[in-house]
């Protein structure tokens, strides 16, 4: 059987109060299927270069709506937990816009914001990441998985929550072996070794180019017939953006 993950995260230093708050992070993520960001991930903290478990996020600035943290050093998690407890025991009026500094890791984002939504609350939450995903034809990493969730309180005090990244796979898959560094692509996208899927400008404009050239003439028409239209530059543009949308696995805007 495994070991008891408070008395794990305990004999990493963490305080009894934070190794049981992490804890309920990382148990609830394995319960809803990503061990990803479960329990696998103490192993994760013990590697951690810099682990300081006794660090405490501050609340650096407050005014009107908007509220600064600062992790010092801290674990995200113990800085999105402190985050989450003070929106709870003092809701905003109206909205409140919360941004925090040096928080890493988050965890699985879901998890906040659904702590957030039973307390009442409507709540968006993202972050940022490392450079890992590439243009979906390949090439260096650009840009992050940036995950994001939503919390929307319910009646029936079970809230609605949607929590995605913008990767096929996350870095926590990587990490616990369930994807490959190749798997870190665009949501929708495949592997990194696949060959294009989008024609080029060049070739979209050589289509065409070759689709004006075959296009019969009005003499040559059959009487009685309806000429074939042809495009302009900006319609056969929207013509291949709407192509895009259309194919399948693709979301819009790709």
């Amino acid at each position: 059987m495994a070991a008891d993950p408070v008395a794990r995260l305990r004999a990493l230093g963490f305080r009894a109060a934070d190794a049981a708050a992490i804890a309920e992070h990382f148990v609830d993520a394995d319960r809803r299927g990503k061990p990803s960001h479960g329990v696998s991930r103490i192993d994760f903290l013990a590697r951690l270069s810099g682990l300081d478990p006794t660090a405490r996020p501050t609340l650096v600035s407050e005014a009107g709506g908007l509220q600064r943290w600062d992790g010092n050093g801290a674990v995200g998690y113990l800085t999105l937990a402190a985050i989450c407890d003070a929106q709870l025991a003092e809701p905003p009026v109206g909205a409140r816009l919360v941004v925090a500094e040096r928080t890493f890791p988050t965890g699985m984002l879901g998890y906040w914001v659904r702590r957030l939504a039973e307390g009442g609350l409507l709540a968006v939450l993202t972050a940022t990441s490392p450079r890992r995903l590439p243009h979906p034809d390949g090439g260096p990493a650009l840009t992050g998985t940036n995950p994001v969730a939503i919390g929307i309180p319910s009646s029936d005090g079970r809230p609605v929550v949607c929590d995605v990244s913008m990767g096929k796979a996350t870095h926590g898959d990587v990490l616990l072996g369930r994807a490959s560094e190749d798997d870190l692509v665009p949501f929708g996208a495949r592997r990194r070794t696949r060959p294009s899927r989008w024609p080029s400008a060049s070739s979209c404009s050589s289509a065409r180019s070759q689709a004006r050239s075959t296009a019969p003439s009005s003499s040559s028409r059959v009487p009685g017939t309806t000429p074939r239209r042809r495009c302009g530059p900006s319609r056969a543009a929207c013509a291949c953006r709407a192509t895009r949308r259309r194919t399948p696995g693709r979301p819009p805007g790709g």
